[in-house]
This record gives C-alpha cells, structure tokens and sequence, in this order.
C-alpha cells in the first residue's frame, strides 16, 4: 500500500484516491485512449439513434423493443459512468476523486450492471412467451407487467448493491489512496483498506451469483424450454422474426456475460493473470457491449433497420 503524506491521512477514510490508470503502461494512456474514445463515440451514437428510433415510432411500442430501449439506457449509463474519469485519467487531466465520488460511481456501476443483468433476463422470458405462447403474447406482456418488470429490476439491483457500498464505507484506509484504476470498483477499492475485508469478498461472489449466476440460470431454462417448444411443434408457429430477435438477444448475452465473467474470476480466483491484463478488460467491457449491441440489434433486426432508414 502507498500512503499520501498529506491532510488525506487525519480521518480514517481518504479525502480523496488517485487512480492511476493502467500500470506499466503509463506512456501509451494517450495511443490506448484513441480507439476506447472511438468505441465510447460509437456506443452513444448507436444507443441514442436506438432510443430515438424506438421511442419516435408507435408501431415499435411493443414489449420486446422497450425491454431493448431500456438494455440502451444501461448502455449509455454504464459508459457514461466510467468513460469520462478514464479518459480524464489517460489524458492526465485529472487523477483524483473523491472518496464519496468514488463510492458514488461504484455504486453506479454495479448498480446498473446488476439492472442490465435483469433486463437481459426478462427480454428471454419475453421470447419465451413469443414463440411458445404466440396467441397470449400480448395479453401476459401488458405495458403494466413491462413497466413492472422494469421497476423490479431496478429495485433488485439497489438492495443486492447498497450493501456493498455500506460495506466500502465503513472499512478504515489509514491513508491508503493510490488505486492502479482508471475507475472505481468494490474489490479495488476495498484492497486499499488496511483492516479484513472477507465480509466484502464474500459479499462480493455472493451477489455476483444471486444476480448474474440466478439469471445466467434462468436464461439458459428460458432457451432450453424455446428450443424444446421449437422441437415439439411440426410446423413452427412463431413468426421468424421472433426467431431472428432469439439470436440477436443470444449474441448480446455472449458479449455481456464472457467478459464479465472472465473477469470475475479471475480477480478473484487467479493470481497469474497480469494486473494490467485486469484493467484494460474491465476497460474493455463497460465500453465494447455498450457499442455492439445496438450493432447486433440494427443488423439483425429488420424493423430497426427500416425505421432507421426512415429516421436518418
């Protein structure tokens, strides 16, 4: 652990940390920052143009497009809360944050994370019902159980990650404020602590696996019931463009969960892998599946691409 000799050392919280981006590759922060600036340009344009051409056209209105208005938000807010202190990072304009700021964008990254994870889960029951129960689509996925749908994720996602911040906020730091981050994460900031931090280790696998490991589950149920519907049927009575939406939604779990889950373990069951690996992935996934997904969708969704068309 570095310590600042400084005012920062009087409480038992920082004042503030200094993240210092990407160790041992400090001299390229400028060459890394150009295609992670490009790939953050693309996934706002791509989920504004996403959102505008849902929200614009009534005849998009439907339970599968707004689960996909609400995946476009997440993006833009999981971008939006990391992208902006790294690039401030790698352009050395500004390597400090506060303590509250920091525990703030924590708090922001997790929680929209854990919101997305559920959006993902309830655009596969949506399918689900698209292509067993085509006749009942749109009397069980009413606007109501939508916006409900919408609201519980949101609720979820606070109560599994307040803990987590409550946790960060009462561990004592002894000045300990230098973070090898270009952002602030729990188990990153929790590491600066100079007291045991198990409880938020443990807390830490145990909601990974109450949001992503639950859902990640249900998911796969969701495709195994899809595909052993499709098999039962001599005659596919879902439309191909529920079909077609399958593999968009199943493309977009690819790229949000191999990332994620990579990272997971590796921070915290492997000690082989180099720091500097962690951090440019972690980089990485809070900017290359917010670009891709309104790609994946845009390409594969033939609905969106006209109404694109029309927009532009």
């Amino acid at each position: 652990h570095q310590v600042m000799a400084t005012p920062n050392l009087l409480g038992s919280h920082p004042t503030f940390f200094i993240l210092v981006g990407i160790p041992g590759m400090e001299k390229y922060h400028t060459w890394i920052s150009v295609p992670v600036c490009m790939m953050y340009s693309a996934a706002l344009l791509g989920n504004l143009v996403l959102l505008v051409t849902i929200v614009k056209d009534r005849s998009l209105h439907e339970p599968v497009y707004i689960f996909l208005c609400m995946l476009a938000v997440c993006n833009l807010l999981l971008s939006a809360a990391t992208m902006p202190k790294t690039f401030s990072v790698l352009w050395s304009l500004s390597t400090q944050i506060s303590f509250s700021g920091c525990l703030a964008q924590t708090f922001s990254i997790y929680f929209v994370f854990v919101a997305e994870l559920a959006i993902l889960l309830a655009m596969a029951f949506d399918r689900y019902i698209a292509i067993c129960n085509p006749l009942r689509y749109t009397a069980i996925l009413t606007r109501s159980v939508v916006g409900k749908a919408g609201a519980a994720a949101l609720i979820r996602s606070f109560c599994i990650i307040f803990p987590a911040i409550f946790l960060l906020k009462r561990l004592p730091y002894c000045g300990h404020n230098i973070m090898p981050h270009t952002y602030c994460k729990h188990i990153g900031v929790a590491c600066l602590a100079c007291s045991d931090i198990s409880i938020n280790i443990w807390y830490g696998v145990a909601a990974g696996f109450l949001s992503a490991g639950l859902d990640a589950t249900s998911i796969t149920i969701s495709y195994v019931l899809i595909f052993r519907c499709l098999w039962g049927l001599p005659s596919p009575r879902a439309s191909p463009e529920a079909l077609h939406t399958c593999g968009s939604h199943l493309c977009v779990i690819t790229m949000f969960y191999t990332p994620a889950a990579f990272s997971f373990l590796a921070q915290r069951f492997s000690q082989h892998v180099p720091r500097h690996v962690l951090i440019s992935l972690a980089n990485l996934y809070v900017v290359v599946p917010p670009m891709l997904n309104p790609i994946v969708y845009g390409v594969r969704t033939r609905q969106i691409q006209e109404h694109v068309a029309h927009l532009l």
